[in-house]
């Protein structure tokens, strides 16, 4: 009999294979990409996941139009760059798409056990696919 994993287990889990894939979804061949903030160059790894509108709004958490590569300056010790974030949101997906994502995350949403073991499943998926 298989133990039950726990909710706060499944979204940590989450977290984890989500950010692999954000920052490898926009890495070259040699693993390198770049801060949607500021510009800097760095390997995948060294990066981070950055979330226009915060992490704590599940609605928008694992959104990929959300989230992009960010450097840990842009991210942890300038709050996310969100002014810059959102403008590039804009530029690169159309005018009103960080409006979007700001009403999008004030949606309360609250997902089930099993859709986070789905989207665990999906991105496991993409990140070995991003591997090869």
């Amino acid at each position: 009999m298989s133990k039950k994993v726990s909710r706060k287990n499944l979204v940590k889990r989450l977290d984890n294979i989500f950010s692999q894939y954000i920052r490898l979804r926009n890495a070259n061949t040699q693993g390198i990409a770049e801060c949607y903030t500021c510009g800097k160059q760095d390997h995948w790894k060294k990066l981070q996941c950055g979330h226009f509108m915060s992490r704590k709004s599940y609605s928008t958490r694992w959104d990929e139009l959300n989230c992009s590569v960010q450097c840990v300056k842009c991210n942890m010790f300038e709050q996310g760059m969100s002014y810059v974030f959102g403008l590039n949101l804009n530029k690169d997906f159309g005018d009103g798409t960080a409006e979007g994502l700001l009403h999008k995350s004030k949606q309360i949403v609250k997902l089930q056990n099993y859709e986070l073991e789905e989207l665990i499943t999906k991105y496991t998926a993409l990140v070995k696919k991003k591997m090869k």
